[in-house]
């Protein structure tokens, strides 16, 4: 489901070019979870936005489904509206529509709204109640729970999720990671998901440690 062969990013700073990633290579079957670990600033945060088509790499290749991702940002954003679900630290809620809208949004635009999934979403992310309300009414936790249901109701093929659990309570947080799995096991997605937490972990088929832009 996702190849990464040989990748390499570096970017600018006060010293000079500083290398994040340093030859990186991965790979990631259908129904199979990886878990992402290593230090702040090691760049498990880069390596999901170029997996997610958000920035690019300054060498290698990166396929999901077989097929090498966009060039264009619009191939990129089709991929990202069809096949990839994003659950990012940063919300990125729309302002002007309420939660179920928001639920909704992604996979509106994808072509595949399906209200029955809806439905468990929002019962497994404990949104029930907050249908109604905007994302300024809306905790941080209440937020991510929003998000996390946005990028799931599309049922993408590929799950890049950066600390989906962070902003929750760790009922909360097995909740999400529950339904995380379930959607692998049900529709043969793929989940790559970078934590802190050893615990989380442990419930991942994989895990690889992200060190001096390199896998371990």
């Amino acid at each position: 489901m996702l190849s990464l062969i040989d990748l390499y990013k570096s970017h600018a700073s006060s010293e000079g070019q500083v290398t994040v990633l340093d030859g990186v290579s991965l790979s990631l079957e259908a129904r199979k979870t990886l878990a992402l670990t290593g230090e702040s600033g090691s760049g498990k945060s880069t390596l999901l936005h170029l997996c997610a088509g958000l920035d690019a790499p300054d060498a290698g290749r990166i396929e999901i489904a077989g097929r090498p991702i966009g060039r264009t940002d619009a191939e990129r954003a089709a991929l990202r509206r069809g096949t990839v679900g994003l659950v990012f630290q940063q919300f990125n809620l729309i302002p002007s529509m309420d939660v179920a809208a928001n639920l909704a949004f992604q996979a509106r635009l994808s072509g595949r709204h399906d209200l029955q999934w809806q439905a468990i979403l929002t019962e497994a992310l404990d949104l029930g109640s907050l249908l109604t309300r905007f994302p300024e009414q809306l905790s941080g936790g209440q937020q991510q729970r929003v998000a996390i249901g946005r990028a799931l109701a599309a049922r993408p093929k590929l799950i890049l999720a950066d600390e989906p659990t962070g902003n929750l309570d760790e009922a909360s947080g097995d909740r999400v990671m529950a339904l995380l799995l379930r959607l692998v096991a049900e529709t043969g997605a793929a989940l790559l998901m970078v934590t802190h937490s050893p615990r989380l972990a442990a419930l991942l088929d994989r895990r690889v440690h992200l060190r001096g832009g390199r896998l371990e």
